[in-house]
């Protein structure tokens, strides 16, 4: 059992973390005007890629970087690729508080892919807290007659390609280091990027937009950093509540830059969305049967 102390560092370095990625977010969004998805993230890939390595020799686990070819770390850096140029191109149409919040939808949806996979076994409070939550899903994604929001339908692709990340995670051995999957991560992200990137036109990269893409990869990096920091010594069921601060965070962001205010019937959807993830990850917490302990995963 943490101490008070230990828990009030955790949510101060889970709150600095969680700026840190909406920052990034915005940085990203902002590159978004200028550059298609593609190559905005095969920028930020080249910087992300050289702080990986400097992360990895600064814990001297370079030894350990074969353990990269594993397929189900590869696997794994594959789909958060695909997590990553889906929800970049999704930013770039949505509202930053509309995307960070339909992100958020996560936790839920990896309690519906483990209940489909047999990995878990839920009851009424659960189950009713997962609909809710989706309930609030389908409110920022505010369906009209003519359908759903493309943009919004592909966050949510991510998000739901996200909790396939997180349950894939828990099946990687503890002998292969986070810094080795988040290098193999990181370069994946850029292969695929380069890929898709071919098929974008290219905008020159000698501007102010490339400054952003820098910057991210520094945010995002030293956003992993703390999130780390924040589940170590620290009870994981109280600080893990703080990570729904970043939807904060994205509509102080989004209106303070664009002029964003979501909608009313936004705020009660990610309201809803928030409610259901905290209440979800709470039973997870205090029943002794559930296979959906939260642990200290530093993977944001």
């Amino acid at each position: 059992m943490a101490s008070a102390a230990e828990n009030r560092r955790g949510i101060l370095s889970m709150l600095l973390a969680m700026s840190l990625f909406t920052g990034n977010d915005l940085l990203m969004k902002l590159a978004r005007e200028v550059y298609p998805a593609g190559q905005a993230i095969a920028l930020r890939t080249i910087f992300a890629i050289l702080a990986g390595l400097a992360l990895v020799f600064a814990f001297r686990e370079s030894d350990k970087l074969l353990l990269a070819l594993r397929p189900v770390v590869l696997l794994r850096g594959l789909i958060e690729a695909t997590v990553a140029l889906s929800f970049v191109w999704a930013l770039g149409m949505l509202p930053l508080a509309n995307a960070t919040a339909i992100g958020m939808a996560s936790p839920l949806l990896i309690v519906a892919l483990a209940v489909a996979l047999r990995i878990e076994r839920i009851g009424w409070r659960r189950t009713l807290a997962v609909l809710v939550g989706f309930c609030g899903v389908l409110i920022v994604l505010r369906p009209s007659a003519d359908g759903f929001n493309a943009a919004a339908l592909i966050a949510l692709a991510s998000a739901v390609l996200v909790a396939f990340r997180d349950l894939l995670t828990r099946s990687i051995g503890n002998d292969v280091p986070s810094t080795v999957i988040s290098l193999t991560t990181t370069v994946l992200v850029g292969i695929v990027a380069v890929s898709y990137g071919s098929l974008e036109d290219w905008q020159p990269i000698w501007r102010r937009e490339t400054a952003f893409v820098a910057a991210a990869a520094v945010l995002v990096s030293s956003g992993s950093f703390f999130i780390i920091g924040a589940f170590r010594n620290t009870d994981v069921g109280i600080v893990s509540g703080y990570r729904y601060s970043v939807i904060i965070f994205a509509v102080i962001a989004g209106y303070l830059i664009w002029g964003d205010i979501p909608e009313p019937l936004a705020f009660v959807g990610i309201g809803l969305i928030v409610a259901s993830g905290l209440y979800t990850m709470h039973r997870q917490r205090v029943r002794p049967d559930s296979n959906l302990k939260l642990t200290a995963d530093p993977t944001p």
